[in-house]
């Protein structure tokens, strides 16, 4: 997997306004997005030219678009440890944190309105939940500690026979987190609570499965692993309650209609099968670059601190959240160069706000706005992160001359 560090690709605008050969770019923002694998490049791209037919259709071309189709669920559901009648295809972790929060609620509504989710969720979720207000449900939030992650007991002291549903991401977004979901999942099973867990983050970059997690419900996304965008899964397992979020000629099942999206289907299995047979490698690759890039920084930033757990065994293998006291990562992120990564906060009208991930974790506002959030992936190079860490600290340096 090493050393295809930098990204292939045309020009791109840095927030300057100044441009940068996204070829020459050092990636280390794969938890926004990941390059595209080769592999499934090749595969969508035989799909769009010859796996045109509708796969409902009972004719040849749609037999062998089914055919392809059902060989990207047998892929997936190999990668998840499911059963493939458990896969549901969805346009990404959006639709599939929204399928399997509301679909779920309103299918237990005789069960009771309460919704239990965590303070660090992604919008995926908390927008669910937020929806759901105006139906009568209720949200419970259960609150993080300093280092991102929820008290089990917390959690489970949350859960009523009242609960409709319980989510918990497995990894978080921002500083890597991995929260104890299968711990909570045994509680959720005794009680016989639907547990979905947003695991968008982490499938693809370490071993996940349903049976280790113990879950019902587990979202995914293509373009997390290597996939394409506008793609992405709901494993549902056999027996939990789904109400369908869009209705109409019963694909999926009958329970998420419309015709499916087979080049972003088959490039979703392509990458699957990449990610089953890389994974124990990746694990390895990323926790060896992530410490490099982090040993290299302190010694530039030895006032560095970690948003997130400080044992990387307690965090995405490929991430970590740094503050860097004094100095605003936005401006850090408009004067870097070569290097792709992201600021710990939302930038809004030219205004940059506090990460409500890092606020929740009881970082004050003006520390959240000095954070960087760095996400390394499976072409991350030693010496590109050698390189990454001195251009951080040459932008570090010009925007604290500036201040």
């Amino acid at each position: 997997m090493e050393g295809r560090d930098r990204i292939q690709g045309g020009p791109g605008a840095l927030p300057g306004g100044r441009w940068w050969p996204v070829s020459e770019l050092i990636y280390l923002d794969h938890n926004a997005t990941t390059p595209t694998a080769p592999e499934v490049i090749d595969a969508m791209q035989e799909a769009l030219a010859s796996l045109w037919g509708n796969p409902s259709s009972a004719h040849a071309a749609g037999h062998a678009a089914r055919a392809a189709v059902d060989n990207a669920r047998d892929e997936l559901a190999s990668l998840v440890g499911c059963r493939p009648g458990e896969v549901i295809f969805t346009s990404g972790g959006t639709e599939s944190d929204n399928l399997g929060i509301m679909g779920v609620a309103r299918a237990r509504r005789q069960a009771g309105n309460r919704l239990v989710i965590s303070a660090v969720e992604h919008p995926a979720v908390t927008a669910a939940c937020a929806a759901l207000a105006v139906e009568g449900f209720e949200t419970v939030t259960v609150p993080v500690g300093p280092d991102g992650r929820v008290d089990p007991d917390a959690f489970i002291a949350a859960l009523t026979p009242s609960t409709a549903v319980a989510s918990l991401m497995l990894a978080n977004n921002e500083t890597g987190a991995l929260q104890p979901v299968a711990l909570i999942a045994a509680a959720t099973r005794l009680r016989g609570i639907p547990f979905h867990c947003d695991a968008a983050q982490a499938v693809g970059k370490m071993p996940v499965t349903m049976d280790d997690l113990g879950v019902d419900l587990l979202t995914l996304a293509g373009h997390k692993f290597y996939g394409p965008k506008g793609i992405g899964a709901l494993i549902v397992r056999e027996g939990t309650p789904l109400s369908p979020m869009l209705h109409g000629a019963g694909h999926e099942g009958g329970r998420r209609s419309g015709t499916e999206n087979t080049p972003g289907i088959v490039g979703l299995g392509a990458a699957a099968a990449l990610a089953r047979t890389e994974i124990h490698e990746r694990v390895s690759h990323a926790r060896k670059v992530t410490a490099l890039l982090l040993t290299r920084l302190r010694s530039h930033f030895p006032d560095l601190v970690i948003h997130g757990p400080e044992d990387a065994a307690a965090r995405l293998p490929n991430t970590v959240n740094v503050g860097l006291p004094g100095i605003l990562a936005h401006q850090v992120v408009a004067e870097v160069e070569g290097v792709a990564l992201s600021a710990g906060a939302a930038c809004h009208a030219g205004t940059p706000e506090p990460s409500a991930v890092l606020m929740a974790m009881g970082v004050d506002g003006q520390t959240a706005l000095c954070s960087l959030r760095l996400c390394t992936g499976r072409g991350s190079t030693p010496a590109a992160m050698e390189e990454a860490a001195a251009a951080i600290a040459t932008a570090a340096r010009k925007t604290a001359d500036r201040l």
